[in-house]
């Protein structure tokens, strides 16, 4: 199984921009498609977008389209989630998540691997 660990996340004001990032160690990361999920407080874990393995196709949730942006680099392992015309309603703590030769999927049962998270605030 892959570790996760994001960072990245701070307090921004509404308008500006954050780029998280999510390291992997422990297992080929190259095979993993990865992805992004997010959790305010007192909602359910919702999914913000997703990657295949090897790079060419992506996913995002409708209310992220257009400002967000995930990319990898399988020579450093690390996932990246490029968030742009932040809103305070993107509040919440990034979760990244991977499943090894997995299918891009919208649901959390599509990962298997997660991390801890990382808490990012927009502020009005």
């Amino acid at each position: 199984q892959v570790q996760l660990v994001e960072s990245g996340g701070g307090l921004v004001q509404a308008g500006g921009s954050l780029r998280l990032s999510c390291a992997a160690s422990g297992r080929a990361f190259s095979t993993y498609t990865m992805a992004w999920f997010r959790q305010a407080p007192g909602k359910e874990r919702e999914f913000v977008a997703a990657i295949s393995w090897i790079g060419t196709r992506t996913i995002y949730a409708d209310s992220v389209k257009g400002r967000f942006a995930i990319s990898r680099d399988n020579a450093k392992s690390t996932l990246y989630l490029q968030m742009n015309s932040l809103k305070p309603e993107d509040t919440a703590v990034y979760y990244c998540a991977g499943k090894d030769r997995g299918g891009l999927g919208y649901s959390r049962s599509n990962y298997d691997a997660w991390g801890q998270g990382t808490q990012v605030t927009v502020s009005s």
